[in-house]
């Protein structure tokens, strides 16, 4: 089957409106992070959402605690410029109180919060306001029989799980709904979420939970992330990272910019080195990459080490270095343009960059 034939599966997803956002029913995926800080802290929440909106997040997570949490959101709210999650775990309270206070959506498992009466004043004022609800499901919190009678965490289960939840909304005649199976086993991911999308027709936000820190979570999420996203599943993504939320968004653009299913996404390549390299090259790389986060372009710039292959690979790319003895040559779409020396990479690197309109 054609790639272009399986992205109908993301084309197919029941479509749901976070904000100004609208998710499923198209091949689009949404970048998605959270913030690492408590939501009632407002002035701190709101330069790390600039900070997300920056680099690229298109909707973001917050977590609702208590009371104070869920009021914040109304703060928030009038300052930021993407859609806003709220997390709610147990209390339907201060659900009630974060769509109340400006919630374009909240994540909230229908089967946690109590008693049939509870979920229904959830849902009624989602149906008034027309917040959809993300049901998430977590490897290592399904419920007891359920972990019983599969004897450790398995698609299946988790399916099970999500039905329960789904079925609650369902009899309410609710559908704006968007699912989530989270795991830190990346097979079990990829297991689970083909599973789903087989199952609902409900939008997928696609996840490797718990899966450490940025070379890790790297290694992983592009494996079960890439791997479903290149099957046509997946409507929206979070790169979960132990670190700076802004990695986060770095590591989705790249996944998303190696399948195609992104524009303005700078590239950077760089050789990996060897004892040909005659400058040193990797700091750099390491400044360019920092750079070129915040640059939205469909550009490619490469940074080659030596002169053996590096003038043929760059020719490839639309600027690009070409290391020699302690300097390097200048190639812009293949053509060479001038010497540059190792001191000076950086700067015109960067003056080319911004100039570069494609």
């Amino acid at each position: 089957m054609r790639l272009g034939d399986i992205m109908k599966i993301r084309e197919k997803t029941r479509p749901i409106q976070v904000g100004n956002l609208t998710i499923g029913g198209q091949n689009k995926v949404v970048i998605q992070s959270m913030c690492s800080i408590k939501t009632s802290k407002v002035k701190e929440v709101v330069e790390q959402i600039y900070r997300l909106e920056d680099v690229g997040c298109q909707l973001v997570r917050v977590s609702v605690m208590d009371d104070e949490d869920a009021k914040a959101i109304k703060e928030i709210k009038k300052f930021i410029h993407i859609p806003l999650v709220a997390d709610i775990h147990f209390n339907y309270k201060q659900a009630i109180a974060a769509i109340e206070n400006g919630a374009d959506k909240i994540r909230l498992n229908p089967g946690n919060i109590g008693s049939k009466e509870n979920v229904q004043k959830v849902v009624n004022l989602c149906k008034e306001k027309h917040i959809p609800i993300r049901i998430g499901i977590n490897s290592g919190s399904l419920e007891k029989d359920i972990h019983e009678k599969y004897g450790k965490p398995t698609a299946e289960g988790m399916i099970e799980s999500a039905s329960r939840h789904v079925k609650i909304l369902e009899d309410m005649e609710f559908y704006d709904i968007c699912l989530s199976f989270k795991s830190s086993d990346v097979q079990l991911c990829i297991d689970v979420y083909r599973l789903a999308a087989k199952t609902f027709d409900y939008p997928l936000h696609l996840g490797v939970t718990e899966a450490g820190n940025f070379a890790i979570s790297s290694i992983k999420s592009s494996v079960a992330l890439g791997t479903l996203l290149e099957a046509g599943i997946g409507d929206t993504m979070r790169v979960s990272v132990n670190g700076e939320p802004e990695d986060e968004i770095f590591i989705c653009k790249q996944i998303l910019k190696g399948l195609h299913l992104i524009d303005n996404v700078a590239n950077l390549v760089a050789c990996p080195t060897c004892g040909r390299t005659q400058f040193d090259i990797r700091p750099i790389v390491d400044e360019m990459e920092a750079y070129m986060r915040t640059v939205d372009k469909d550009i490619t710039v490469a940074i080659m080490g030596c002169a053996v292959n590096g003038p043929g690979e760059a020719k490839h790319a639309d600027i690009a270095i070409a290391g020699g003895v302690d300097d390097g040559l200048l190639i812009k779409k293949g053509e060479i343009i001038k010497r540059v020396k190792q001191e000076d990479m950086i700067r015109v690197l960067k003056e080319e960059i911004d100039a570069f309109e494609g």
